[in-house]
Formats: structure tokens, C-alpha cells, sequence
């Protein structure tokens, strides 16, 4: 008989959630994701919740899987929003390195966070247009993440929306904003998404939108998300 979520993390107390970010040097950038994990060890009091990162910090997520104590079973969450080469490789090679770990799903996509952008939007004036802007990856099954999003954010804005990447993909984050402009619309917003401030987000401000709204961060929603894709992969875990 399978196991619920909860019954499944409640018979693994011994699973160790390490929740893997990317990395930035962006002081407020590391703040937020700091906020993160500790808002996943608050939800779940009695799983050892480890930091990682894929680039630019440390511990190197390597370096945190090797370093498991042998019979430990672990999962490793990626605070990352969509599929790409840091999941799909980076994340991949780590878990395939040892027994008893297992890679969880990214964050998003998920209608709840077309919901947190489109508050972080606010209410825009009449007749603009919104880009929603994404990191990028050159995996194409990203950028079909993002096309999601951008049609569960469409449900809920009256404004045109167009997906675009600061990297990897396109079209461009600029030529996203210049696309609608020559469309004729009144202004431009941008809806940043990404986690934290760093150095992607910096550049939003360089593509020629009227507006750019906030990253996602602050929000427990991350958090959550996160939560949830543990459980799933403990549940789903062989044994589990």
C-alpha cells in the first residue's frame, strides 16, 4: 500500500534535505536564500535541512553529498525555478555519485507562483505589456516551464504577456520589451522571475522596461514548495 507524503518524511527521520541554490554574491541575494532554508527547517522540525549551491558559493553540492555519513538517506531540493543544466546535470551527476540520494523537482513551475507575480506586479496601467522575464537555459524543456507560467499568469493580468530569457534563450529580455513597444503598447513592466536579487535581476533594469518588479523573494511560499517536493521525492524513494 502507498504512503502519503507525510507518512512516508514521518518514517524517514533520519532523511537529510539539503536544499541547493545557486549561488550569487549579492549580499541580499544570500540573505533571502538563507531565509529560505531556514523557513524549510521551520516547517519541518525534524529533518537536518544542509546547504549547497551549484556556482559562485560554498559548499559546492558535491563536496556536501560526499560528505554524507554512509546509510544516510538524502534528497536534494533544488531552490532553483525551472529544469536546466544545473538540475538536469549538475544536481543528476551529484545524486547518481552515492547511494541512498535522490533529486527532488525544481520549484517551479506552479500556478501559486503566477499567483506571488502577479502581486509583485500590482496593479499596472491601461494598456501596457508585461515580459516575464527568466534566467534562460539553453534545455529546451526550460523554456517550455516558462510558456507554462506565462499562460497560468495570463489567466490573472488583462495585459499581453511575453516570456523572454536573460540568457540561453530567446527571445531576449530587451528585445521582449522592444517586441510590445513597436506593438504600440502604453508601457512596459517586467516580472522578474527569479528568487533573489543578484546579478541577473540587475540587469532588468538595463532592458528598457518602465517597470521591473521585485523577485520573489521574500515569500514562505518557496519554502513550501519545497517542502512539498521533499516529500514527494521521499515518498517516491525505493523503500521509502
Amino acid at each position: 500500500m502507498s504512503m502519503t507524503s507525510s507518512e512516508a518524511t514521518a518514517s524517514s527521520p533520519g532523511t537529510v534535505l539539503i536544499a541547493c541554490a545557486h549561488g550569487t554574491n549579492n549580499a541580499e541575494g544570500r540573505q533571502r536564500i538563507n531565509e529560505v532554508r531556514a523557513e524549510i527547517a521551520a516547517l519541518r522540525p525534524g529533518v537536518k535541512v544542509l546547504e549547497a549551491y551549484v556556482d559562485v558559493q560554498e559548499p559546492a553540492l558535491p563536496e556536501v553529498v560526499a560528505g554524507l555519513a554512509a546509510g544516510v538517506r538524502a534528497v536534494v531540493v533544488p531552490l532553483l525555478l525551472t529544469v536546466g543544466f544545473h538540475v538536469q546535470v549538475d544536481i543528476a551527476e551529484a545524486v547518481a555519485s552515492r547511494p541512498d540520494t535522490v533529486a527532488a523537482a525544481p520549484l517551479g513551475p506552479d500556478p501559486r507562483l503566477a499567483k506571488l507575480l502577479d502581486e509583485r506586479l500590482g496593479k499596472l496601467p491601461q494598456g501596457w505589456g508585461i515580459v516575464l522575464a527568466a534566467a534562460g537555459s539553453s534545455r529546451p524543456e526550460a523554456a517550455e516551464q516558462i510558456e507554462v507560467l506565462a499562460a497560468d499568469l495570463a489567466v490573472r493580468r488583462p495585459e499581453r504577456i511575453v516570456a523572454a530569457y536573460g540568457a540561453s534563450a530567446r527571445p531576449s529580455i530587451p528585445e521582449a520589451v522592444a517586441q510590445l513597444r513597436a506593438d504600440g503598447v502604453a508601457g512596459v513592466a517586467v516580472a522578474s522571475y527569479l528568487l533573489a536579487p543578484g546579478y541577473f535581476h540587475d540587469q532588468l533594469a538595463k532592458t528598457g522596461a518602465d517597470v521591473v518588479a521585485a523577485p520573489l523573494l521574500p515569500s514562505v511560499l518557496l519554502a513550501e514548495l519545497a517542502v512539498e517536493h521533499f516529500d514527494a521525492a521521499v515518498s517516491a524513494a525505493p523503500d521509502a
